[in-house]
């Protein structure tokens, strides 16, 4: 029973962007969300000069991975990649936040 009440902290999330395309971003402010297995957070991303200027984390549902909340953004905008090194021991939030910055991005995108 335990070990089913433990699954979905198993679940391995999948990374789903990488580095940024400047030359598709429209400035502006947007948001993005994301989930994966306990793990949800909502995020708020500020375009600047077709870059990510500004990463806030408005909600986030979380285990131990609180300790990536204030080094995957930082992360994400000195590298403009969604795809970064994980926190250690917060790998899952790690991924959840990528996740919901590469949303956000998704709309800030020229179609």
């Amino acid at each position: 029973l335990i070990m089913c009440l433990m699954l979905p902290a198993c679940v391995n999330t999948q990374i789903l962007g990488g580095p940024v395309a400047h030359d598709r971003l429209i400035d502006g402010v947007y948001a993005g969300r994301a989930k994966g297995g306990p793990n949800s957070v909502v995020v708020q991303v500020t375009i600047e000069n077709r870059h990510i200027a500004h990463i806030a984390i408005l909600e986030h549902e979380h285990m131990l991975g609180e300790k990536a909340e204030p080094v995957i953004p930082q992360r994400i905008i000195e590298q403009q990649s969604t795809n970064v090194d994980a926190v250690s021991g917060a790998t899952n939030s790690s991924k959840v936040i990528m996740n919901a910055v590469q949303d956000a991005l998704e709309q800030a995108y020229i179609q």
